[in-house]
């Protein structure tokens, strides 16, 4: 995983460093030279245009210039003040105007069509905290950013703005991270292999929703499930309407109104529970039932109201939350802009584990970490999507798997799957 450092803890692991702040500009201006000598292809009769500003960031802009200069590309070298209204002419644009730490609006300058732009540790103009824009930043083709990923390079829509990114190790320690972006490669620390003598009963899961009129959402958590490895899945659905759900699975009728003990009742061979999916919202009473069961529990969809919160942490075992962000507002989260920090806060005043689902989604624990999922494609943005995410989770969950590792594991492969449709 690759650790993410917001720029206040950017500026205090500067300080702190034991190398003298000329030598970190050097070796970051090196690391920016380099990088943009592989965009050019080359440095015989390449030509480069480099936007300085007046902190690091200019500075590092300002050493790379020499870098390249001494390799033999052209390089012009502009203060912010004085740059052209359109930068054109040129090969490469060396955006190092204003960094992460940047308050106040600025607006790029105009690159003429065609002309790759190489961002230093963020776009310019894009908030490195919350990832907002601060003016009218250029739109990147790369951006180098330093020891690690900062939140602005993440959450929209600073990401679109961000191109490929590039994290340059330049001898800093960030070893304190707690929040890290999650990578197909971490998949495989998390989610284990079934056993040679494994059977359905050890990953069994009950799925509550699907009643009348929203039959599709609680079949697709089904569904996702069993794919993700849960051996039964049973679908308990208010009003009776899980008969025509997905043929592997065993339907439960339960009554319309009323259905709370009936829905947690035989549940002594289940390992884990999903509520919410296609479920209603005309039966609270029933929701709270749920709540006081002594097994892994996820909640999705409609059973994400702000009636179950105080409750969740008391409850013994672990809780997932998995809300997009018209549930978020439901719940009365944090709308702060700093996503990460406010579902980090959210996990922290529940005692559960929260998916908070969106372009770049966070998966934050009770203890102060977060993780980042930023694989995912406007192929989510469906309806039922967040209905297989929730089904995965249970599904992970079931296998053993502590909730946090299973929820993260879950929005990746749920990212990754999405990456798959044309």
């Amino acid at each position: 995983m690759i650790p993410v450092i917001t720029p206040a803890q950017m500026a205090a692991i500067d300080s702190e460093a034991m190398d003298p702040p000329e030598g970190l500009i050097d070796r970051a201006a090196r690391a920016v030279a380099r990088e943009a000598i592989r965009m050019l292809g080359g440095v015989y009769g390449r030509r480069v245009a480099v936007v300085v500003g007046p902190g690091n960031n200019g500075a590092d802009g300002r050493l790379a210039a020499g870098h390249l200069q001494r390799r033999g590309v052209r390089v012009q070298v502009f203060e912010v003040a004085e740059t052209p209204h359109l930068i054109d002419s040129v090969d490469l644009v060396i955006d190092a105007a204003f960094g992460t730490g940047l308050s106040r609006p600025y607006s790029f300058p105009g690159v003429e069509p065609g002309v790759a732009v190489l961002a230093v540790d963020i776009p310019s103009g894009v908030d490195g905290l919350t990832g907002e824009l601060l003016g009218a930043p250029v739109i990147v083709d790369r951006t180098i950013t330093f020891a690690a990923m900062k939140p602005g390079l993440l959450l929209e829509p600073g990401r679109s703005h961000c191109g490929d990114v590039v994290v340059a190790d330049i001898g800093l320690d960030v070893s304190r991270a707690s929040v890290f972006v999650v990578g197909h490669a971490d998949l495989a620390e998390w989610v284990r292999a079934r056993p040679a003598d494994d059977h359905k009963w050890r990953t069994a899961v009950r799925v509550i929703g699907a009643s009348r009129g929203m039959e599709g959402a609680g079949y697709l958590a089904a569904a996702a499930a069993q794919r993700v490895g849960a051996g039964l899945v049973q679908l308990a659905s208010p009003g009776g309407a899980a008969s025509a759900g997905p043929v592997e699975v065993v339907s439960q009728s339960l009554p319309i109104t009323g259905w709370g003990a009936e829905a947690v009742g035989n549940i002594d061979r289940l390992q884990a529970v999903l509520l919410g999916p296609g479920l209603g919202r005309d039966d609270l009473a029933s929701v709270q039932d749920v709540l006081a069961i002594h097994l892994a529990l996820v909640i999705d969809g409609d059973a994400l109201v702000p009636e179950l919160m105080t409750g969740l942490s008391a409850r013994p075992s672990p809780t997932v939350l998995t809300p997009h962000d018209g549930e978020w507002r439901r719940l009365g989260g944090d709308p702060s802009p700093d996503r990460i920090a406010a579902t980090v806060d959210m996990a922290r005043s529940t005692g559960a584990v929260v998916v908070r689902k969106g372009p770049t989604t966070v998966v934050a624990s009770p203890s102060g970490r977060a993780r980042i999922v930023s694989a995912g494609t406007p192929a989510l943005a469906t309806a039922g999507t967040g209905d297989v995410l929730a089904g995965l989770v249970v599904g992970l969950l079931a296998q053993g798997i502590d909730a946090f590792d299973a929820a993260t594991a879950a929005a990746q492969i749920h990212a990754e799957a999405a990456a798959l449709v044309p």
